[in-house]
């Protein structure tokens, strides 16, 4: 039996057109703070756009963390990344928008996920890196 609360976050998971599989998804702070996490990361050139890219720095065993869009359709085109992510132990979190995530990596196309890797010492982002992947931390399920 789902309470009202839950039956409201799933009315406007459709509306928004968040997939199913969208889990753990970010709540409205999280996400900004995964948007600003995007932005400094670009700008400091430490991330990877795109499933091609994600995967590719998945299988090279590159550590940080791992942001994807919630509303990509067809779904079965992201379904694989997750899975690869749990294997290789990166924390990833599902965020409503693929278009506000393009927007944040500073592109004009919509991004389904981006990869951004740990700061090194002194990087402009590693506060807010380590704040954002703590909070990923305590909601993402234990492997």
């Amino acid at each position: 039996e789902q309470t009202m609360m839950e039956v409201e976050g799933d009315v406007k998971r459709e509306a928004l057109g968040i997939s199913a599989i969208a889990y753990p998804l970010a709540d409205d702070k999280l996400t900004k703070r995964c948007y600003k996490l995007v932005k400094k990361a670009v700008a400091a050139k430490m991330s990877r756009r795109g499933i091609k890219e994600v995967v590719k720095a998945l299988r090279k065993k590159e550590k940080g963390l791992l942001i994807i869009a919630g509303n990509v359709t067809p779904i079965d085109v992201i379904t694989h990344v997750p899975i690869l992510a749990e294997e290789c132990e990166v924390p990833y979190i599902y965020v409503p928008s693929k278009a506000d995530l393009g927007m944040a990596g500073s592109s004009k196309r919509p991004t389904s996920c981006m990869f951004i890797l740990t700061p090194k010492d002194g990087a402009e982002y590693a506060d807010l890196f380590k704040k954002v992947r703590a909070k990923i931390k305590s909601v993402t399920p234990k492997w």
